[in-house]
């Protein structure tokens, strides 16, 4: 049996097939803007496979003692960066929410205020305070402190909007303070989230860091460059095995602590 659409006429909804076909046409229409050229994309497959096959090299041993020493300089970045951005997200999340924030005004000015600080991502900021302060760490840990504090408030504030009001409405009944609204019945249901985003972003801010070693912002990101630039494979392998290493480390903590504060 032929088959036939569930509409009056027993064809498809115009819908149906006018979403896809405007979707080809502005691809069609766009690629010349982005310089899409079909016989770059057809040779690009050859040349990938030509660079992975130079990453099959024997490690550079000798870069481990360096290695573990820029690594150390980027968790330590990421972690400052996280803790700092943590403590001033928190209270800026609070003042985001509407079910939380004591007047619409300090909602709306929190929520411009965050979108500037998430606007531009960490590379440009590094620029900025590494013009500021000079090269080193510090210009990094606080570029992406900037940025996370945007990302992570607007999260926290997510986090606490869709709170079950029941436990709210109950507490307040009680005669309980905002504070302890706050305290008893919004943070306890946000704390699985609050988490989750945390140590997320920390393994977002280990990645950030191994790049802004590019504009002389601290971590391993310098080697990195470096290696690539000359042609060092055998120091690009350990390098994105270390990278890789630590983020998945950090995204099993971060299933470990959510499992237990959801499941006790």
């Amino acid at each position: 049996m032929r088959w036939r659409s569930p509409t009056r006429s027993g064809f498809p909804p115009a819908g149906l097939w006018l979403a896809p076909a405007g979707i080809v046409v502005a691809l069609i229409v766009t690629a010349p803007l982005v310089e899409v050229d079909v016989a770059r994309l057809a040779g690009a497959p050859r040349k990938l496979v030509e660079f992975l096959g130079h990453l099959v090299v024997m490690p550079d041993w000798d870069y481990l003692p360096d290695l573990w020493q820029k690594m150390r300089e980027t968790l330590e970045m990421s972690f400052l960066a996280t803790v700092i951005a943590t403590a001033l997200s928190l209270p800026l999340g609070v003042l985001a929410a509407r079910n939380a924030s004591p007047h619409p005004a300090v909602f709306h000015a929190v929520r411009q205020l965050l979108s500037v600080m998430r606007a531009l991502p960490e590379l440009v900021w590094a620029l900025v305070f590494v013009s500021a302060l000079g090269l080193g760490p510090l210009p990094g840990i606080m570029a992406m402190a900037f940025v996370t504090v945007g990302f992570m408030g607007k999260a926290f504030a997510e986090a606490i909007e869709v709170a079950d009001p029941r436990p709210v409405e109950g507490v307040t009944a009680l005669g309980a303070s905002r504070g302890q609204v706050l305290s008893f019945a919004l943070l306890p249901q946000a704390m699985p989230d609050l988490v989750g985003t945390t140590v997320y972003v920390l393994d977002h801010n280990v990645r950030a860091a191994a790049i802004l070693g590019l504009v002389g912002a601290g971590g391993i990101g310098y080697d990195m460059v470096m290696a690539m630039r000359l042609f060092e494979y055998e120091r690009i392998v350990l390098i994105a095995l270390a990278i890789y290493v630590v983020v998945t480390l950090l995204d099993r903590l971060s299933d470990r602590l959510r499992a237990r504060l959801i499941h006790g």
